[in-house]
């Protein structure tokens, strides 16, 4: 049985504007072992990408900050680490792909420059030796011409190509936890194939674990051992990939799946999820899906529904899943 590499509990980040306080992040629990592909799967602003940047301590400031929870990566509660300690761990033990590789990488330093800056920074080692890791991770990526790349500005590349020096950069200190946000929103659909084989080939060859966070459910049942479904700030499903494509029990995770077209089956009308995610500003009081849910009753808007352990392995945040509440 894989070892527990990070342990996400009670997870609240807010941020604090003038007008309101907004609760991105409000109450995640979240587990993943060691060589373990967790897939966060939700709508825009379900609050995915401001959980993998709370883990990453990269929330802006002085507005975001994390008011209550614990993130423990290796033992540590990285919550409780100085901003000195967590450079230490960022770009090292945990690494991150963003969205947009563009606008991720520096657009005046060499493609070589900024993956040697994170050897340099984390390892004992010469400008040399940099580099000639550098090349072999660009290589491992399925760069052609490593060298000549090495040598490249980022707008010099096409987006795969970039994306590929992305996880480079991100992988080229071998670290245990690479968070993926959306990592193929922009790429075409053949070099989305080839990103996510790559990086079921880190996870195979370098024992890394993953987070990767995604909208796309074809995505999540090709690459995840475990899924998170997220909506309103929270938690609302979590089981095993296997368990949430073919026993969904919770009604958001339903209707995400009826989303996805089918081939087999000809519709003239797509199937939509009626209205959209509440504000964070302004939560409602009970269940966050009740106003889009087709099966709430009067007392799911009343109360807030705990995530339940309903099967081994298996948890839902919905009283009418289980013998939940229904005061």
């Amino acid at each position: 049985m894989a070892e527990r590499l990070m342990e996400i509990r009670s997870l609240k980040t807010q941020f604090h504007t003038k007008q309101a306080v907004v609760r991105a992040v409000d109450g995640v629990d979240l587990d993943v072992d060691e060589g373990q592909i967790v897939c966060i799967v939700g709508e825009s602003g379900s609050g995915k990408s401001i959980t993998s940047l709370s883990i990453m301590q990269l929330l802006p400031k002085p507005m975001g900050r994390i008011v209550e929870g614990e993130i423990r990566f290796q033992g540590k509660d990285l919550t409780k680490l100085s901003e000195k300690e967590m450079t230490r761990v960022r770009g090292d033990r945990i690494s991150m792909i963003f969205q947009e590789p563009m606008t991720a990488l520096n657009p005046v330093m060499k493609v070589g420059e900024q993956i040697t800056e994170v050897l340099l920074r984390h390892r004992s080692v010469s400008r040399q030796e940099a580099k000639t890791k550098a090349i072999d991770m660009l290589t491992f990526v399925g760069v052609p011409q490593p060298e000549r790349i090495f040598g490249e500005y980022p707008h010099r590349l096409s987006g795969g190509m970039r994306q590929r020096v992305m996880i480079a950069m991100a992988m080229v200190c071998e670290p245990k936890l690479l968070i993926a946000d959306e990592p193929t929103t922009a790429l075409d659909v053949t070099i989305q194939i080839q990103v996510l084989k790559l990086m079921k080939k880190m996870r195979d060859d370098l024992q890394t674990s993953i987070i990767l966070i995604t909208h796309d459910l074809g995505v999540v049942a090709e690459m995840a051992d475990h899924v998170v479904v997220m909506y309103g700030g929270q938690v609302v499903e979590s089981a095993d990939a296997d368990t949430v494509f073919d026993s969904p029990l919770h009604p958001y995770t339903q209707a995400l799946l009826l989303s996805i077209p089918s081939l087999e089956e000809r519709k003239d009308v797509l199937y939509s999820i009626p209205g959209t995610v509440p504000s964070a500003a302004a939560f409602p009081e009970g269940c966050r899906f009740a106003d889009r849910c087709s099966l709430a009753q009067p007392s799911c808007r009343r109360r807030m529904p705990e995530l339940r352990e309903i099967r081994p392995g298996h948890y839902v945040r919905c009283d009418l899943v289980g013998g939940g509440a229904s005061s």
